[in-house]
């Protein structure tokens, strides 16, 4: 097949990585992929980084001069591309493929929405995803409910496709455990409690902080915290700050930006995926269940649909964080019952379950043509 992934993100967030990820899994697997981005931005240098061919109309401009001349490039490259399937991650620049759909092109129109973000129910919006998509893709059950329930798309036309991961890559490995345990200075008794996730406030470091305080103040004297994360849309000033104001700075060590992230969480002893809210796709999560370390998360987004309610707490609620780290302490049962259900999950989402639920829908629109 010849597809368009439509990725005009700006940061490499997960709505990036699963757009790239899934390019990547599609030229792996024989399909003549074009993967559209924003100019010098982080998803386009990753995008080439990882051997996929780009171009970067400037989809995002609302000057009207800018849009005319992008309109101009589509029109270009769709008449020299001519793909089967054009897929859009992101909404802005959505509209034009489908009013260039409308003008006679031909192509399956897919709409991911990697987003937490509910779209609204309007009648143009539900027009939009209802008839000018072909299908839309979303990324967890609450995201499909919405689809169904208020945007009224028709069942056929909604696909819930979870992202997976590369297991060969996250998998727990022995020797690198300890390369990181002893570069950050964690002993072999010290229990690590990870937090992998870019530094914004979204992804809930400060409950994350407040929870391990409250399980030293229990007596938990060999909790560690290691902060797999660097300077986003807040910087590592403020982590540390949180870090003085809760009493555990002299427990806790912020990794950098580091390009060995398998190797980093395979030191954890557990893990929390705490965000306020998002986690539409929770790429960090699926990496941590991909190695076999037990993790708690807040109940948003996604994570309903890969953890059992037992590692589930309400958002902002760090005492409940703390209550379900120290069951996985202290109940060695519990911890081996989360590792066997997340092995459960990360069975049906590793990088071929990703792909062969992605060409199960291209086919089916190739076909319907």
């Amino acid at each position: 097949m010849k597809i368009i992934q439509v990725v005009n993100v700006r940061w490499f967030n997960a709505t990036a990585w699963y757009g790239i990820y899934l390019s990547k899994l599609l030229k792996d697997a024989g399909h003549d992929v074009l993967v559209l981005t924003q100019r010098d931005t982080p998803p386009d240098t990753i995008a080439r980084q990882w051997g996929l061919r780009t171009a970067c109309p400037d989809l995002n401009t609302t000057n009207p001069l800018r849009l005319a001349k992008t309109c101009g490039e589509i029109v270009s490259l769709l008449r020299q591309f001519q793909p089967d399937i054009v897929n859009c991650h992101r909404g802005e620049g959505f509209f034009l493929w489908g009013l260039l759909k409308q003008f006679g092109f031909e192509y399956g129109l897919v709409r991911t929405r990697g987003d937490q973000r509910l779209p609204s129910s309007d009648p143009f919006n539900r027009w939009l995803h209802a008839s000018v998509a072909d299908a839309v893709v979303v990324t967890n059950r609450r995201m499909a409910e919405h689809f169904l329930n208020k945007m009224k798309t028709p069942e056929r036309g909604v696909w819930l496709i979870h992202g997976g991961v590369d297991r060969s890559t996250f998998r727990f490995d022995k020797q690198n455990r300890e390369r990181i345990r002893t570069e950050f200075n964690f002993s072999q008794d010290e229990k690590v409690i990870g937090i992998l996730g870019r530094f914004d406030r979204v992804k809930g470091h400060r409950e994350a902080i407040e929870a391990v305080s409250l399980l030293r103040d229990k007596g938990h004297k060999n909790v560690r915290l290691f902060l797999l994360g660097f300077d986003t849309a807040m910087n590592a000033r403020q982590i540390q700050d949180w870090l003085e104001e809760f009493g555990i700075a002299d427990i806790s060590h912020i990794s950098g930006k580091r390009e060995d992230i398998p190797a980093c969480i395979s030191a954890l002893d557990l893990a929390v995926a705490p965000s306020l809210w998002s986690e539409a796709i929770a790429r960090a999560p699926l990496e941590i269940m991909s190695e076999g370390c037990p993790l708690v998360a807040s109940n948003v987004g996604v994570m309903p649909d890969l953890l059992p309610e037992t590692a589930l707490v309400p958002p902002g609620d760090a005492q409940g964080l703390a209550t379900a780290l120290e069951k996985i302490i202290e109940d060695e049962s519990f911890a081996k019952e989360l590792v066997t259900h997340h092995e459960a999950t990360m069975s049906q989402l590793d990088g071929a379950d990703f792909l062969q639920r992605t060409l199960n829908l291209y086919q089916s629109l190739i076909s319907k043509d």
